[in-house]
C-alpha cells in the first residue's frame, strides 16, 4: 500500500471500525465558512487536476477547522451520507512535511462515504457542501482528528494540525433512490434494511446460462456508458448457495472503478442503466470468472450482484 493510500485509510476509516452502516443522504448540508485567519495563511499553487504545492508558516496551529474553496466546480454538491471521490495532498501543519498524496492521474483516487462513521470529522467538514469539480484547502484542528476513543490517529501528535488540499473529483448518492419497479419471476429476492443494505435469497432453481438483469429501482440520473467510470454499492453472492463473496456495504465505503476493469457481465449489466437505479445482475460463468478458482468464488460459479448505481463519469 502506498503511503498516500495508507494515510487516507488511517484518517478516513478509523472512525468507521465500529460503525454498523452509513446513514442515508441528507437533502441539505451546512458548509464551513469559506475563509479563516489560519487557512488564509496557506498558499496553494496548481489548479484543479494539477499536483499542488502548499506553503505556509510552520508550526501552523488551528483551534478550529477552517476551509477555503480555491476553485469552485459546477457539479453536484457533496451531501451528507453520499459518496465522494478525491485526489488529495496532506501536510503536517507543525513541520510542513507531506504526509500523503495521491498521484493526480486518476490511478489512485480515493472514494468514501461522507459521514462521521466513515471519515474523520475534519475531512467531512472540509468536503461537505462543496460542488464536484472544486479544489479545496483546509486546516484541520486536532480536535477534529481524533478516533472514536478520543485518541490521536496514527502517529500524529495530540496537538497536530493537518493541512489538506483536496480535489473533489465527483460526488454521488448514498444509496439507490429510484422508483420501485415490479419484481420479475425467477430472480433472487432482495430485502433492504433501513440503511439500504441488501439481503439476497437465491431461488432453488437451475442457474440461467445467459446474463439476466432486473431493475429493482429506476433512477432518473445520468446514463452509464460503455467504458465509463462508476461509483456503486454492491453485494455479490453465489447462485449455488447464496454465500456472500464480496460486499462494499461491509467495507462501509462505495467502490469506484472503470467498466473496462471488471468482468464482462458486470459491465454489460450496468451499461445503459441510470444513476439512482438498483439492479440485480445474474452473471453466468462465461461472463464472470469462467473456470478460474478465485477462492471465495469456485470454478464455474454463477454470480448474483445487487448493485446500487450512485454516480458515473465518462
Amino acid at each position: 500500500m502506498r503511503r498516500s493510500s495508507a494515510l487516507f485509510v488511517s484518517i478516513a476509516l478509523i472512525a468507521g471500525l465500529s460503525a454498523c452502516a452509513s446513514p442515508a443522504a441528507d437533502s441539505s448540508c451546512t458548509p464551513l465558512a469559506e475563509s479563516g485567519s489560519v487557512v488564509d495563511k496557506v498558499k496553494v499553487t496548481g489548479g484543479f487536476g494539477d499536483l499542488p504545492t502548499a506553503t505556509f508558516p510552520t508550526p501552523l496551529t488551528a483551534s478550529k477547522t477552517e476551509r477555503k474553496i480555491l476553485v469552485k466546480g459546477d457539479g453536484s454538491p457533496a451531501l451528507p451520507g453520499g459518496a465522494v471521490t478525491l485526489d488529495f495532498t496532506i501536510y503536517n501543519g507543525e513541520t510542513g512535511d507531506i504526509l500523503g498524496q495521491t498521484k493526480y492521474d486518476g490511478t489512485d483516487l480515493q472514494t468514501s462515504s461522507l459521514d462521521d462513521t466513515s471519515l474523520i470529522h475534519g475531512l467531512v467538514a472540509t468536503i461537505q457542501c462543496a460542488p464536484a469539480g472544486s479544489q479545496i484547502v483546509s486546516v484541520i484542528a486536532p480536535t477534529d482528528l481524533l478516533d472514536p476513543n478520543g485518541a490521536p490517529i496514527g502517529d500524529l501528535g495530540k496537538d497536530t494540525t493537518l493541512v489538506v488540499v483536496a480535489d473533489l473529483i465527483s460526488t454521488s448518492l448514498a444509496k439507490a433512490n429510484g422508483k420501485d419497479q415490479p419484481a420479475q419471476d425467477g430472480f433472487p429476492a432482495v430485502v433492504l434494511d433501513a440503511n439500504g443494505v441488501p439481503g439476497v435469497t437465491v431461488p432453488k432453481s437451475k442457474a440461467p446460462t445467459e446474463l439476466k438483469v432486473e431493475v429493482l429501482k429506476k433512477g432518473d440520473g445520468p446514463v452509464v456508458k460503455a467504458g465509463s467510470s462508476v461509483t456503486v454499492h454492491y453485494t455479490g453472492v453465489l447462485w449455488s448457495d447464496g454465500t456472500v463473496f464480496d460486499s462494499s456495504w461491509t467495507r462501509k465505503s462505495p467502490a469506484t472503478f472503470s467498466l473496462n476493469g471488471v468482468v464482462p457481465g458486470f459491465a454489460q449489466a450496468l451499461e445503459g442503466q441510470t444513476v439512482g437505479s438498483q439492479i440485480v445482475a445474474v452473471i453466468p460463468p462465461a461472463l464472470g470468472y469462467g473456470n478460474q478458482d478465485k477462492g471465495t468464488i469456485p470454478s464455474g460459479s454463477t454470480l448474483v450482484f445487487v448493485i446500487d448505481i450512485l454516480g458515473t463519469t465518462p
